[in-house]
């Protein structure tokens, strides 16, 4: 296992970004390139500091307050009778934890919500609360290794899925481009002569230019 990979199985994996990162993975390879402090983790709390002290053999500082405080788990909840079916919400969630679709009611998937907030600033109506689910209990006596397994597999999933999406919709961009390309005559219809060709000309260089902005898209550039 690498010093990345050994620092990430660490985290909570509730990609809350809170961090400051984009997920959990890339504030392990932070801290592991030692551009982030190891208290930068609101999820982990104290417990999780520590973990990394002893895995970095940095001192375990207090956590940075503007990350935000060691807290009890949230659950998120959506007022179903508030709920408008944006799909916001869906859009952000980490693992996949809100099942709903476009103009219809939204509901969380309680297993798979790790609290991480990011649902709360997207809704429009303001119709989802946060739960106290471990009174009591904070940081990593609030969340188990498995959640946290559990999280990263789903995260992990889901980064998976919107790739391969990504990726459907680039092909279907090139081939909707292609077809444009190899049926120019039928978008100038009605035209004759310079007229033709420079409308011709004009097309064929937006198509193209399309279409090579869909490849390099494709190959990751």
């Amino acid at each position: 296992m690498s010093r990345v990979e050994a620092l990430h199985a660490l985290l909570p994996q509730t990609q809350c970004t809170r961090c400051g990162y984009p997920d959990c993975r890339a504030y392990a390879q932070a801290i592991a390139d030692g551009e982030a402090e190891i208290n930068r983790c609101p999820p982990g709390g104290s417990e999780g500091v520590a973990r990394l002290a002893r895995a970095t053999g940095r001192p375990a500082l207090p956590l940075d307050p503007e990350c935000g405080a060691e807290g009890p788990r949230q659950l998120a909840v959506i007022d179903e009778a508030w709920c408008i079916g944006c799909t916001l919400c869906i859009e952000v969630c980490p693992t996949d934890a809100i099942l709903g679709t476009h103009k219809r009611m939204h509901t969380v998937i309680e297993p798979y919500c790790t609290g991480c907030e990011l649902c709360i600033p997207v809704c429009p109506v303001d119709c989802i609360a946060l739960l106290n689910v471990t009174p009591g209990q904070t940081g990593w006596d609030a969340w188990s290794s498995a959640q946290a397994e559990q999280a990263l597999e789903r995260y992990e999933a889901r980064q998976l899925r919107l790739v391969r999406a990504a990726q459907a919709h680039t092909e279907r961009q090139i081939a909707k481009a292609q077809a444009k390309l190899a049926d120019l005559e039928s978008h100038t219809h009605g035209l004759e002569g310079p007229d033709a060709e420079g409308e011709a000309a004009r097309k064929r260089a937006v198509i193209e230019a399309a279409l090579a902005k869909a490849r390099a898209r494709q190959r990751g550039e």
